[in-house]
């Protein structure tokens, strides 16, 4: 019984559609379709960077992308409120995207707000706060036109 289980077990595996889990090849991010859209959620961990005035980032777009980056051009100390400028790459080091960044802290709280700006028109708009213990700044956000 064990060696049929096994057998049924590897064919369901290497069959295509299967509904088998295989790794992306590709270094490029998959390309949704409208019926296959990915939700419009995002969130991004920013982390004090090495450097004053930058930030790192590690972001996730709809569980569809994901990878780096970096904010730089920030208030040289103090929290993590203040305008930068950001780059997002993808997992495999390609440029996504750049923006400017602002984070405000909320009034009256510990959250903060926080826009993606290109071009002067603003792109995505998110909410956030602190993680305890030093541990960042969690974001998540939304673009504002689909």
């Amino acid at each position: 019984m064990p060696r049929l289980f096994l057998l049924a077990v590897s064919l369901a595996v290497s069959l295509p559609g299967s509904g088998s889990v295989s790794a992306r090849t590709s270094s490029k991010p998959p390309v949704a379709s409208k019926a296959n859209k990915p939700f419009n959620i995002g969130l991004v961990l920013y982390t004090k960077g090495k450097a004053p005035g930058t930030l790192d980032a590690r972001w996730n777009y709809a569980n569809a992308y994901s990878g780096p980056g970096v904010a730089t051009g920030g208030p040289a100390s103090g929290g993590f409120a203040g305008s930068y400028h950001v780059r997002y790459f993808l997992e495999n080091g390609e440029f996504s995207d750049a923006y400017d960044l602002n984070i405000k802290r909320h009034q009256g709280g510990d959250f903060y707000d926080v826009t993606w700006v290109t071009n002067g028109k603003v792109s995505a708009k998110g909410v956030g706060m602190e993680v305890p213990n030093g541990g960042g700044l969690a974001v998540g956000w939304r673009r504002v036109a689909d």
